[in-house]
């Protein structure tokens, strides 16, 4: 994301969600209702780990009315007797498990309960087909910050980070759990629909328009996306790979993507080859968002982006889309990675330098800032998720390790993460690891001083 406060980071790690009990022939027990995060207890559910999301959907921007059915393909980790998933809102017509009616009920503000008509058992796949329909709300989070299914002037803003998914559609909302997607998105004809993935197809009749697009490569759910509108749309190649750029022709002229080949090249000679199966972004004007977005394959931006934001969010691809946190106090890994990415493509460019960047923030007076505390690797609760010390705090430990470790033993730690942890799941104690193991050194101070202490680091 980039960033809250400047507009005011297949060899996957194994999933490990919580169950609610042994995995014993003959007993069946419920799924948890929460995936554990500390930041977000109910996010997510237990008891299965979910493969693909089906999602057809319909919108009236007019009316605002959003019909949805999800089919969800999903292995059980334990002998369930009942699962959760989680939905904000809308009236719900039909549930099926396997084909055959379920019975469900609604707990708390997101848990959808569901209950088949025989247990699953462990190890074994199953298919749940929900029907809903309704005004999707909008997701306020503890930073005050707006999410989910945001209606715009000519359709929808749609992001997920880190708790909106729930609000358009039914999802196991856990970083863990990555899946692919297809999307079948059906909208009044002119108007067009931007998913994750590559553009299978789009066809019109009786004044409408579906748009069908696929996500093949694995993703955590919060990163998808169905921002639709009206957009002049451009589809091209970096290199071999499809590239969708759509830009809302009220925003103001000018195209910053026209540097998005080369950002990209310039992240694979750093990072590795690009992760996903397409590239692209989407610039929608939609002001009462306030930031831009990650989306995997296609960065939303509420208007017109710069260069450096467009950077930022390309690193994301790498760094917080194919490399995900397990956990949110994590987000650093996303964050401070992508505001470091911002630095050196700014030095790659002969532009100010990683070092400049850091030593501008360096020698601010830490009276005069408020990017030293919380520290970035313990923000502390949610509303500090985004915290700009998480950005800059985070991107100056990445240069700080840098100048510590050497550049040849710096960009081998930086690859070997990318490389090593492709469509995975990652923690900062993992990071730590990689880094003393790849440098050789105990850096158990240094990353002690730059991430956990609240104060400003004076020796590392």
């Amino acid at each position: 994301m980039f960033t809250r406060r400047t507009s005011a980071l297949l060899a996957a790690s194994a999933v490990v969600l919580i169950s609610a009990g042994p995995a014993v022939a003959g007993i069946y027990t419920p799924g948890s209702s929460g995936a554990g995060d500390p930041y977000f207890p109910q996010a997510g559910n237990g008891g299965y780990d979910v493969s693909h999301y089906s999602l057809t959907l319909g919108y009236e921007p007019a009316s605002k009315q959003l019909t949805g059915r999800a089919v969800i393909t999903a292995t059980a980790t334990q002998n369930l007797s009942r699962f959760d998933l989680d939905l904000r809102g809308f009236t719900i017509s039909k549930v099926q498990v396997n084909g055959s009616p379920a019975a469900y009920e609604r707990a708390g503000d997101q848990e959808l309960v569901i209950t088949p008509s025989s247990g699953l058992r462990v190890g074994r796949s199953f298919t749940v087909s929900i029907a809903y329909a309704g005004v999707p709300r909008v997701v306020t989070d503890p930073d005050g910050s707006i999410e989910g299914w945001v209606p715009t002037a000519d359709g929808a803003f749609v992001v997920g980070e880190p708790q909106g998914s729930p609000g358009w559609y039914p999802v196991n909302d856990t970083p863990q759990d990555k899946a692919t997607f297809d999307f079948h998105v059906t909208v009044p004809e002119g108007l067009t629909v931007m998913a994750n993935g590559v553009l299978v197809s789009h066809r019109s009749s009786g004044g409408r328009t579906t748009w069908v697009w696929r996500e093949s490569d694995p993703m955590a759910p919060y990163l998808a996306t169905a921002t639709l509108g009206r957009f002049d749309l451009t589809v091209s190649k970096v290199g071999t790979i499809p590239s969708y750029v759509a830009i809302d022709p009220t925003l103001p002229s000018g195209n910053v993507f026209r540097k998005l080949p080369q950002i990209v090249q310039f992240y694979e000679s750093i990072y590795g080859p690009y992760p996903f199966n397409a590239v692209g972004s989407v610039a929608d004007n939609a002001p009462a968002v306030g930031y831009s977005l990650e989306t995997q394959t296609k960065p939303v931006y509420d208007r017109m982006p710069d260069e450096t934001t467009v950077a930022h969010e390309l690193s994301h691809m790498w760094l917080g889309d194919s490399v995900t946190l397990r956990r949110w106090p994590d987000i650093w890994l996303h964050e401070g990675f992508a505001t470091w990415s911002e630095w050196i493509w700014s030095e790659h460019n002969g532009q100010k330098s990683a070092q400049g960047y850091f030593d501008t923030l360096y020698n601010t007076p830490a009276s005069k800032t408020s990017f030293w505390a919380p520290p970035p690797g313990n923000p502390g609760d949610a509303a500090h998720l985004f915290d700009g010390t998480v950005y800059d705090r985070g991107a100056m430990t990445v240069q700080a390790l840098r100048n510590k470790v050497g550049d040849d033993t710096f960009f081998h730690i930086m690859r070997a993460w990318v490389t090593q942890n492709r469509y995975g799941n990652v923690t900062t104690s993992q990071f730590i690891a990689l880094a003393e193991k790849i440098s050789g050194m105990n850096l158990d101070h240094f990353f002690d001083v730059w991430l956990y202490q609240p104060q400003k680091p004076t020796s590392w």
